[in-house]
């Protein structure tokens, strides 16, 4: 049942305070109002601007908040268990970026979580419509910018800044993994392309960062392809994917989306041999060549099976920064996998492995993300 409406407005008022405070923490009132230059950073804390934990249950752990204290994350992924309600979340937004006020950082941490919508959401609330039935509706645009606002808002409200969404992927056959779940919005490029600007416009004039995904593209995924759970390859020709998958995201390249998150498959038609998010044709060439992308880059779940199980965390984070990945998500709900991976972006970055223009550049991207949020 639906609250009444004053009661409704009372909560979203409160909430909103509480995520104002959370932003006031993080950014501070003091000389530290100017974000530190990654020049004053150590290896450590200038490879944790580049990593997302995550953390179990309800309770951020301490471990989590000494990460933070000590400039050594760039944010946090908030999934279904650790959201009991609303206040309750306010709160935690509002501990973490008091953690991060005492830090070297004064710019937001970037709190995020997946709300597309339907049947992906980890809050309740907005947006309440799929992608699938915003793309069926008679007022599909009314719909999608309606469902960009109602995701900003419900975000910024407890104190997040950054939405996983929205999916511009470009479903294939009806019930493949895309579609399933009601994720894509449509089969036809252009329709994606116009509901996906409308969202991606519509939250970031809420103040909440926008990430288009899962670049170049799951549409044609079969309801058996997923890569969260193994290897995936998807084989369409050069042509298709730049005729019909990457359509979308050219889109919202153009109407300024702030982030990209790449695809765990593999597009032999771009790169034969490495998963989007750890080919360095993919990203550096078709998505910030081709298409033009200046914003911050992030990769999928780091874990995902994916990637082979041969490489650990350590060697899947040099990977994925290898090949221009800005940030790596840590979504595993164990803050040791955030750590091993800022351990080894560190030594990567101190023994040379990671060249240092390109490692700060990334770095000043994040930073400009976080700042672009305060």
């Amino acid at each position: 049942m639906n609250a009444p409406r004053d009661l409704a407005v009372r909560r979203r008022t409160l909430l909103a305070a509480a995520g104002a405070a959370a932003t006031a923490a993080a950014v501070g009132t003091d000389a530290r109002a100017a974000a530190v230059s990654p020049s004053a950073l150590t290896a450590r804390q200038l490879a944790g601007q580049r990593v997302i934990y995550s953390y179990p249950g309800l309770t951020p752990p301490a471990a989590l908040l000494s990460a933070i204290g000590e400039g050594r994350a760039a944010g946090v992924i908030f999934f279904g268990e650790n959201i009991a309600s609303e206040s309750q979340i306010a709160a935690v937004t509002a501990q973490l970026a008091q953690a991060a006020a005492g830090g070297p950082v004064a710019a937001p941490l970037l709190l995020m979580t997946d709300q597309e919508g339907g049947l992906i959401r980890r809050l309740p609330g907005a947006p309440s419509l799929s992608e699938k039935q915003i793309g069926q509706s008679s007022q599909a645009q009314i719909d999608a910018s309606r469902a960009g606002s109602g995701a900003g808002q419900n975000l910024s409200g407890v104190g997040m800044n950054v939405n996983l969404a929205p999916v511009l992927d470009v479903f294939y056959q009806a019930g493949n993994f895309i579609d399933r779940d009601q994720r894509s919005y449509s089969s036809d490029p252009n329709a994606v392309a116009s509901l996906g600007r409308a969202f991606i416009a519509a939250q970031q004039t809420n103040h909440v960062a926008a990430t288009a995904k899962h670049f170049p593209g799951l549409g044609a995924a079969t309801a058996a392809q997923n890569t969260d759970l193994g290897p995936v390859t998807l084989t369409q020709s050069l042509a298709t994917l730049r005729a019909v998958d990457e359509v979308p995201y050219r889109t919202a390249v153009t109407a300024g989306v702030d982030l990209v998150m790449l695809s765990w498959a593999v597009y032999p038609a771009l790169d034969a041999s490495h998963p989007a998010g750890l080919s360095a044709t993919i990203v550096q060439q078709e998505l910030r060549g081709r298409l033009g992308f200046t914003g911050v880059t992030v990769t999928d779940a780091l874990e995902a099976h994916a990637i082979s199980a041969s490489y650990s965390t350590a060697q899947r984070a040099v990977m994925a920064a290898s090949a221009g990945m800005d940030l790596l998500l840590c979504s595993a709900r164990d803050t040791a996998q955030g750590d091993s991976a800022v351990t080894a972006l560190a030594n990567a970055y101190t023994g040379g492995q990671l060249a240092a223009d390109a490692f700060n550049a990334a770095v000043q991207r994040v930073t400009s993300l976080r700042q672009s949020l305060a």
